[in-house]
């Protein structure tokens, strides 16, 4: 497993690379991204690498800059600087093989609010090589999307699921989904997750998916993805997060008024009196400084695991 480094932050993070098999093309690469919006620079010479095969969760906190990265990788937004590749080919090549092998779902959809909802579908095919007819009709039945029905008399969620079904149908090697499910309700959520996990467990897929709703990204399993700083801070699969990572809480009576330092620490911070980590099981040598430093304190010390949602508070 690739190792703990430390971002410009100076808190600690994990490389932002989960490997490709050997010879196989990158779905994304991105170096040295920059992206600045009037004097702030929302995203700080990022780095990000997703292999092919892989559905990955992008969380942050709200302003950290997760649509703007996911504009800028589809090229809708110039980048300030850096490198960006999709596919295997450079975002800024010539593009019109590689987008037939896009889908993309934006926040919100508010195109062509006049076209009824089969004519939209019908324009849309055109412009792709690969089209699937069949999941096209299988999912209006299924969303009860009525073809007859113009976009602007649709409920923002039903825009969004339309906005869904034009991105599955074209069968894309990426899929691109910032905050999909945000306009859905529960039912509607589970429904397109269902649809969704079985399209993308294929080889040679991959998914990138934006959201705020963690327990979605527990569902499907995801590799997870955390923006923070203008940088993704960490890059692991959901699994390994799960089985490593726990909370360390170190108490006593008279309570802490300053927190331990305790180097490799992912976070760190007093709460209610008690000083809290998040610490990484796997690493020996910040285990045995956690385990070290309890009896200095006069402290007793609890481990915890956590869930997705308890991670994304922790070290978002």
């Amino acid at each position: 497993m690739a190792g703990w480094g430390l971002d410009r932050l100076g808190s600690p993070m994990m490389d932002a690379t989960i490997a490709s098999p050997p010879g196989t093309a990158r779905a994304v690469a991105v170096r040295h991204l920059v992206k600045t919006f009037d004097g702030h620079e929302v995203l700080s010479r990022l780095d990000w690498t997703v292999a092919p095969d892989r559905v990955v969760g992008l969380l942050g906190r709200n302003g950290a800059g997760k649509t703007t990265l996911l504009r800028c990788l589809l090229g809708l937004v110039p980048a300030d600087a850096g490198d960006i590749e999709l596919l295997g080919e450079p975002m800024d090549g010539p593009r019109g093989e590689r987008l037939h092998r896009i889908g993309y779902v934006p926040q919100s959809f508010d195109l062509f609010p006049w076209m009824k909802v089969g004519d939209f579908l019908t324009f849309t095919a055109a412009f792709y090589r690969r089209w699937d007819t069949a999941l096209v009709e299988r999912l209006l039945a299924e969303w009860q999307l009525d073809r007859k029905k113009k976009i602007a008399a649709l409920s923002q969620g039903q825009r969004q699921m339309l906005a869904i079904v034009r991105a599955l149908a074209p069968d894309p090697d990426l899929l691109v989904l910032d905050e999909p499910v945000a306009s859905l309700d529960p039912i509607a959520r589970r429904d397109f997750l269902a649809t969704l996990v079985p399209l993308v467990r294929r080889p040679g897929k991959t998914v990138i998916f934006s959201t705020h709703i963690t327990t979605d990204l527990e569902r499907v399993e995801a590799d997870i993805a955390l923006l923070r700083g203008g940088r993704i801070a960490l890059m692991r699969p959901l699994s390994e997060l799960r089985d490593r990572l726990r909370r360390a809480v170190l108490a006593r009576p008279s309570g802490f008024t300053a927190l331990p330092a305790l180097a490799g620490a992912l976070s760190a911070r007093l709460h209610e009196d008690a000083a809290r980590y998040v610490v990484d099981t796997g690493d020996a040598e910040a285990m045995a400084r956690l385990h070290a430093l309890a009896p200095r304190e006069g402290a007793e010390l609890a481990l915890t695991p956590m869930d997705l949602e308890d991670l994304f508070v922790e070290l978002a």
